[in-house]
C-alpha cells in the first residue's frame, strides 16, 4: 500500500491507495488529483485513509492511471458536471452502498474524459482525463 498527505480545502488528508504496483510515488508527489473525500475514513494496515483517490483502469485491470485534473485547478475544488449542481452528503452512509452505485456509471470515453452516465466531469478550468486508457472503469 501506499500513503501519502494531500491537502483537501483547508484540511490535510491521508490517503491510503493500492497503487503501489502501477504508479511510482514520485508520481504522485505534488500532483493534482481527483479524490473523493466525503467517504467514510477507513482502517488499512493500522493507518485511517480520509479518501479515495480515483484512477483509471483497462477491463483486466493490468494497468491502472491516476486521473488528471487540469492545471490551474484548484486543491480542493469539487469536481461537477452541468447536471450536478447540488452540494454533495457531509458523508456517504457505507450501509447505503451509494459511492459503490455511482462508480458503476463512472468511465472515461474515446478522448479519454471522465464521465458519469456518460456527462463530462471537470474542474472549473476543464475536464477530469485519464492519461491513455480510453474506456476505462473508474475506480
Amino acid at each position: 500500500k501506499q500513503w501519502y498527505q494531500r491537502r483537501v480545502r483547508e484540511e490535510p488528508r491521508t490517503v491510503i491507495s493500492g497503487l503501489r504496483h502501477f504508479v511510482p510515488m514520485e508520481q504522485l508527489e505534488g500532483a493534482l488529483v481527483a479524490v473523493v473525500c466525503n467517504l467514510k475514513p477507513a482502517n488499512m494496515r493500522g493507518i485511517k485513509s480520509q479518501g479515495m483517490l480515483l484512477c483509471a483502469s483497462d477491463s483486466d485491470h493490468k494497468t491502472v492511471e491516476v486521473l488528471r485534473v487540469p492545471v490551474g485547478s484548484i486543491p480542493g475544488e469539487r469536481i461537477t458536471g452541468d447536471m450536478y449542481t447540488s452540494d454533495p452528503d457531509k458523508q456517504l452512509n457505507p450501509k447505503k452502498k451509494i459511492f459503490e452505485k455511482v462508480q458503476l456509471e463512472l468511465s472515461t470515453n474515446a478522448s479519454l474524459e471522465v464521465t458519469y452516465k456518460g456527462e463530462h466531469l471537470k474542474t472549473s478550468v476543464g475536464p477530469i482525463t485519464a492519461p491513455s486508457i480510453k474506456n476505462a472503469v473508474i475506480r
